[in-house]
């Protein structure tokens, strides 16, 4: 049986008991958004933010949202301790087209008589890498796999449109590498699968400026920084740009902030291992997190 806790529309179960409709376009056509937090010792991290992205992303795919964030923040929190997971756990929560209103508007797949289905979910803490991985500092490629153009599918809202990120972690696999960066149309660099990308150039930090999500754990990245005196640019990079790097790290709610070590195969130091901002970054971060930075008890949220 899986570890964790899930919501379906007004039903909590564990979480492989849950289920919606084959039928329900979010399966069919990937027709969904969501979101996704974390708690770390019984604290959501940026709560409010991450609820707040979620509502923009709906707004942005037309999906009507029938919960308040009262209610969210409630449903997640309940999914969390009723799933014993307030140590740490990541915890999402998912909007979907929805359900056909009748059998008419199954039979025609009429997108527009459909009710939002409603997800959330909580399971055991998730990691883009293990210990072993950040340690040594992960292997990355620049993908051939473009991401999909903002004209096409926008991802400031965060969605189910995963083709060209799954197409991409095949490739790090093919490759040997942990993940895979992609570039945009146009031939800059973007994003990775459910992460954000920064390199390091003489002192400052440099990040993507379009084609990608802006990443809740991206902005508090860039409030760290901040902090420690770090300048960040935000604009538009080549993967050259990238592999003459000092130094890189990726940036997700699944893992916090991930120090590169390779890029293409080729290390970014002399010495092969994460640089010294990235692992300053990465300290201040979870030390931070462990401190209750940004956060919200799990209790409170209910």
């Amino acid at each position: 049986m899986a570890e964790g806790f899930a919501y379906v529309n007004g039903t909590y179960s564990p979480v492989d008991t849950a289920q919606i409709s084959v039928l329900d376009p979010g399966f069919t056509r990937s027709d969904a958004v969501y979101d996704v937090t974390s708690v770390w010792k019984g604290r959501f991290f940026r709560l409010d933010d991450h609820v707040a992205r979620f509502f923009e992303s709906c707004r942005g795919t037309q999906i009507t949202c029938p919960l308040t964030a009262v209610e969210i923040r409630r449903i997640l929190a309940t999914c969390v301790i009723r799933g014993g997971l307030t140590e740490a756990s990541y915890v999402a929560i998912v909007a979907t087209r929805g359900g056909y209103l009748d059998e008419a508007a199954a039979r025609a797949r009429d997108i527009f008589r459909t009710k939002p289905s409603m997800i959330a979910y909580a399971l055991p803490y998730v990691w883009i890498a293990d210990e072993v991985a950040q340690a040594r500092g992960l292997h990355v490629i620049v993908a051939r796999t473009p991401r999909i153009p903002d004209a096409c599918v926008s991802t400031r809202y965060k969605n189910y449109h995963w083709g060209d990120l799954t197409r991409g972690k095949f490739e790090a696999r093919e490759a040997g590498a942990d993940a895979a960066v992609h570039l945009s149309i146009e031939g800059f660099l973007t994003e990775g699968a459910g992460f954000n990308l920064f390199f390091v150039r003489d002192g400052r930090l440099y990040t993507p400026a379009r084609n990608v999500l802006i990443g809740v754990t991206r902005a508090a990245t860039i409030d760290l920084a901040a902090e420690l005196g770090i300048p960040v640019e935000i604009g538009d990079y080549t993967a050259g740009e990238l592999r003459a790097a000092d130094e890189a790290f990726l940036t997700s709610t699944a893992g916090g902030i991930l120090p590169i070590a390779t890029v293409d195969r080729r290390p970014l130091r002399e010495d092969g291992l994460p640089g010294p901002m990235s692992m300053a970054l990465r300290q201040r971060y979870w030390r931070r997190r462990e401190e209750g930075w940004l956060g919200t008890r799990v209790e409170d949220a209910i």
